[in-house]
C-alpha cells in the first residue's frame, strides 16, 4: 500500500518553486549595454525587499510628466552601501542614473543616485553584477 503523499511538504516544494522563478535575472530584464540619467521629483520611496522602488514624475523631452520606476538592491546591500529608509523623502529632486528596461517602459535599475545639489547618495554601483 502506497502511503499518502505529505500534503505539508508538497506545499512547501510549490512555494519555494514559485518564490525561486519570481527573482529575475539583471540581463533579462536591463540592458547592460546602456546607461540612462532621468531628472524627477521623488513621489515615493518603497525601502522593501526584495527590492527597494524609487518612484518619481520627470519631464520628457516634450515637456511632459512622466512617471518612473526605479529598482534598487536588496534592503541589506542598499544599507551596506549606506542608505536608510529615510534617505529619500517625497517632493525631493534627484537624479537617478542606471540601465534602463529592455522593454522601453520608464523602468530603470538604479546605478547612482544624486541630489539636486550634487551630493551622491550612498555609495554607486560600479559594475552589477559584481556588486549586487
Amino acid at each position: 500500500m502506497r502511503k499518502p503523499i505529505a500534503w505539508p511538504v508538497l506545499i512547501a516544494v510549490v512555494i519555494a518553486a514559485a518564490s525561486l522563478s519570481a527573482h529575475h535575472s539583471f540581463v533579462v530584464f536591463f540592458d547592460d549595454e546602456k546607461i540612462i540619467e532621468v531628472s524627477g521629483i521623488v513621489t515615493d520611496f518603497r525601502f522593501t525587499n526584495p527590492h527597494a522602488i524609487i518612484s518619481l514624475s520627470a519631464k520628457n523631452k516634450q515637456g511632459q510628466v512622466e512617471s518612473w520606476r526605479a529598482e534598487t538592491n536588496a534592503v541589506t546591500l542598499l544599507r551596506r552601501r549606506g542608505w536608510t529608509k529615510d534617505s529619500l523623502t517625497v517632493g525631493e529632486a534627484i537624479t537617478i542614473e542606471g540601465w534602463p528596461a529592455r522593454d522601453g517602459s520608464n523602468y530603470m535599475r538604479m546605478r547612482k543616485v544624486t541630489r539636486a545639489d550634487g551630493t551622491v547618495l550612498g555609495t554607486a554601483v560600479t559594475n552589477q553584477r559584481v556588486d549586487q
